[in-house]
């Protein structure tokens, strides 16, 4: 369901708070088409993670920095024909899909250094839309050059089957979450996913923003609006979380792990 993984829920319409983030000066923004991964923060997430310092070179040969998006411009869309998959650099994307009813559904959330597209391989077209959920900025990889590095370079191959990989453990986690549990166990383990996707791009796990609109988590988590915001609700007033416009305060981590359980893994 997600692609990258995924695979990261607003109150009352559409949240969110600027991140706090560990700053290294000597690195350049973000959003700077002239970053290159030897000196990007994400390396360590991304493809390069794997990588030696003469093959992060050959793979920096291929990729395109492009332009900055702005929120709610698209990445590509459902259909387009598959020519690249995309690394998030800075801010964040939500992958959907449009049924023959003009219904959307949410199929994923995007945070730096995680890898979206993939839905494209199989048939060479997006099975699914990206969409910015803020100003957000990626690294394009063309497949076509990807492949033939990976032909060169075994531990860039095995990186990538392996983060394709994780995309199967992810829709597995999100159908068994779906199908078994109850709403309150859903929307926890979907902030406990967030939570450890901050802090491995080195931002606060535990007070965080939330781009999306609480629709786009409803259609996520195969929720309705109403609910959603119940159960944020039902949530604060347990003092789990502290709810303040878009940001969200995880003041109890146990307390938010017990209700997902051991059996439930957390969504991407």
């Amino acid at each position: 369901m997600s692609q990258s993984s995924s695979n990261a829920g607003a109150l009352a319409g559409d949240f969110r708070i600027a991140p706090q983030k560990i700053v290294n000066k000597a690195r350049p923004c973000p959003h700077n088409p002239a970053a290159s991964c030897s000196n990007c923060r994400l390396s360590d997430l991304c493809l390069p993670i794997s990588l030696n310092e003469s093959e992060i070179v050959q793979l920096d040969g291929i990729i395109e920095r492009n332009r900055p998006l702005k929120k709610g411009e698209h990445l590509y869309r459902q259909n387009d024909e598959f020519r690249s998959i995309y690394a998030v650099r800075s801010g964040s994307f939500k992958s959907y899909f449009l049924g023959s009813d003009g219904k959307s559904r949410v199929t994923g959330f995007f945070m730096p250094g995680e890898i979206l597209g993939m839905d494209g391989i199989g048939s060479r077209r997006h099975g699914m839309s990206a969409m910015a959920l803020e100003h957000a900025s990626i690294c394009e990889i063309p497949f076509s050059q990807l492949e033939k590095l990976g032909h060169q370079l075994p531990s860039l191959q095995s990186r990538f089957i392996s983060i394709m990989g994780n995309e199967i453990v992810k829709d597995q986690q999100i159908h068994t979450l779906l199908s078994s549990y109850t709403a309150e166990q859903r929307l926890s383990s979907f902030l406990l996913s967030l939570s450890a996707r901050h802090a491995r791009c080195q931002l606060s796990p535990d007070r965080f923003l939330l781009h999306m609109t609480r629709g786009d988590i409803g259609e996520y988590l195969g929720l309705t609006l109403e609910t959603v915001s119940r159960v944020f609700s039902a949530l604060q007033k347990k003092e789990i979380i502290r709810v303040n416009n878009r940001e969200i305060t995880i003041t109890q981590m146990p307390a938010l792990r017990a209700i997902v359980g051991d059996s439930v893994g957390a969504c991407q």
